[in-house]
């Protein structure tokens, strides 16, 4: 898996469940296993489990682990390989393009357009309403 991420990363203030989620990763959409699509707009990243593994903090409050995919929102899949649930995480570069999150790294993501190609580069995470490609050079990921 490499070196997981920071956790301060992914949380940021207090990491309590069901604490303030002010500048964590947001969850742009999740299908749990067997489950329906469900666009988030309260959902966010925890913990790391594996390189494509995460535990994740729920709309409905519960926390669960699951499969980070670099697809749009409507091709989750409900009944994966693994047996987990998938989510996936948009950015958006600094010429506004959407990007897909296909890897997390420490100070870096790997992602997929919604054209299929694929790039990497540093990324930041600003608050809610600031992080439309702002950034130049930088990937701008979703925060709560």
């Amino acid at each position: 898996m490499g070196r997981p991420i920071r956790k301060d990363r992914m949380v940021s203030g207090s990491s309590d469940f069901g604490a303030d989620n002010e500048g964590k990763i947001g969850v742009t959409a999740y299908r749990t296993f067997g489950g329906s699509k469900v666009d988030s707009a309260t959902a966010y990243i925890v913990a790391q489990r594996s390189s494509k593994n995460f535990k994740l903090h729920l709309d409905d409050s519960t926390e669960v682990v699951m499969n980070l995919k670099a697809v749009a929102p409507g091709s989750l899949a409900n009944d994966s390989s693994t047996g987990l649930g998938e989510f996936m995480v948009q950015g958006i570069l600094d010429d506004s393009t959407v990007v897909y999150i296909s890897k997390f790294h420490n100070n870096t993501v790997q992602y997929v357009t919604a054209g299929g190609a694929t790039g990497s580069g540093p990324y930041v995470r600003n608050a809610e309403g600031t992080d439309e490609g702002q950034v130049s050079g930088k990937v701008n990921i979703n925060v709560l």
